[in-house]
């Protein structure tokens, strides 16, 4: 399913020495025994998730095909990157399926929260509103402003009927209000991180929505985690990337670089940034992670990735199979000088492009490189790369001796925040 090349990784790791530190973590993460261990459903969700809950998602996502144009997601951080970043992935960025996605809550920018509104005002848009707590400030003023606008333009009943909230089973703000007010409800299970739910409901609705199989999503999360238990770090190609990714911070890498080569897969480097930035950034540890679209970025960062300050790594996610393809065309002038490359397929170029660069950054810039490889993407590959960089991520934090699922350094920003904004003590 998954390929890990560690050919140009440009260093000599003696797996045998690591098979120990491997075999601790593999332990910690499957007994359930190291720091942050109540957040690790993630790893048995593949199994055990709920069938029923699956069954109303299908059905309540086939509401909204049927009677809505829009769906506002409405949610920040885990609670909507990896919706984000499925839905760009599969559906391509100027998808033509009849129900168009719309992200609200992602950001405080006054700007972009009013257009967003503007371009939903009178239109048919249900809502998915998505946070554990229903208290996040960037979601629940999205979401006030979006939800007062839907009822004062179709009523209060009628709007109830076109809100679906994600939430904590049994508590918390959203759970009061979505009780109240008779919404569709959905659970954000207590036992998963919003950086690693994005095979709960809190991705599986939206992706639903967008008419993808979230069924065979879950069964390539089921093969991964089949797969992706055996604790040989040979034999696994999860443990292999977090392996090789250590070593290279432990001599000297201080940021790994995620680079993709379609402009669709880009949200998947922002999911990454998130999983691994906030789990492994603490206690002055961890790899700085960063990522790139190229060819496009090779014109901008390229220079530096050849030359600059020898900083990084990078982890380069490829596709080998397009999603849809162009052949070039001859041209009777051709002043462009491309009729080398007429009738060749697009993706043709695409791929020499990844090669002379992989051979050009290694070779010539001695920047360590790391490929991980997949057939194509789809829900069913895609469900198996989500639940393959959770496990990287989870070995690649214990490594590290830091707890991979809280974010204390986050809560400082909001502290800050809440007292300039003169928010009341409880």
């Amino acid at each position: 399913m998954i390929k890990v090349n560690t050919n140009n990784n440009l260093v000599e790791i003696d797996y045998k020495k690591y098979q120990k530190d491997v075999d601790r973590v593999h332990k910690i993460i499957h007994e359930k025994k190291g720091p942050g261990n109540d957040y690790l459903g993630w790893l048995e969700w593949p199994i055990n998730y709920d069938k029923e809950e699956v069954k109303r998602i299908l059905e309540a996502a086939s509401y909204v095909r049927e009677n809505f144009d829009i769906l506002v997601v409405c949610g920040i951080g885990g609670s909507y990157l990896g919706a984000r970043a499925a839905i760009e992935a599969i559906r391509g960025l100027y998808s033509d399926d009849k129900l168009e996605i719309v992200y609200l809550g992602q950001t405080l920018s006054p700007t972009y929260t009013n257009q967003v509104l503007n371009y939903l005002r009178g239109k048919k848009y249900a809502i998915n509103v998505i946070s554990k707590s229903g208290t996040t400030t960037e979601t629940s003023i999205a979401f006030r402003l979006v939800k007062e606008m839907l009822e004062h333009e179709i009523g209060k009943e009628a709007a109830a009927k076109a809100i679906f909230a994600t939430t904590d089973k049994e508590k918390g703000a959203l759970k009061t209000l979505a009780s109240s007010n008779g919404y569709e409800t959905f659970v954000l299970p207590s036992d998963i991180g919003g950086r690693y739910s994005v095979l709960t409901a809190v991705g599986l609705f939206p992706l639903a929505c967008a008419g993808i199989n979230i069924k065979e999503m879950l069964a390539g999360a089921k093969k991964a985690k089949k797969q992706l238990s055996e604790k040989k770090i040979e034999k696994n190609p999860a443990y292999l990337y977090a392996v090789n990714r250590d070593y290279l911070y432990r001599h000297g890498k201080s940021v790994e670089l995620f680079v993709l080569y379609e402009p669709q897969f880009t949200q998947i480097g922002e999911w990454l940034k998130q999983l691994f930035g906030e789990s492994e950034g603490k206690e002055h540890k961890g790899l700085f992670p960063a990522s790139v679209t190229n060819s496009t970025d090779l014109h901008s960062l390229g220079q530096f990735i050849q030359e600059g300050t020898p900083l990084l790594f990078e982890t380069i996610i490829y596709v080998e199979e397009p999603t849809e393809d162009v052949l070039i065309p001859h041209d009777v002038d051709n002043l462009d000088e491309l009729n080398y490359l007429a009738t060749k397929p697009l993706s043709f170029v695409n791929e020499k492009a990844y090669l002379g660069t992989l051979d050009a950054h290694v070779k010539e810039g001695n920047v360590p490189n790391l490929v991980i490889s997949i057939e194509r993407m789809d829900a069913y590959h895609l469900g198996y790369l989500f639940y393959f960089f959770m496990k990287v991520c989870a070995m690649s934090a214990y490594l590290l001796d830091v707890n991979p699922f809280n974010q204390p350094g986050v809560e400082v920003y909001k502290q800050n925040m809440f007292k300039l904004l003169g928010k009341p003590r409880v």
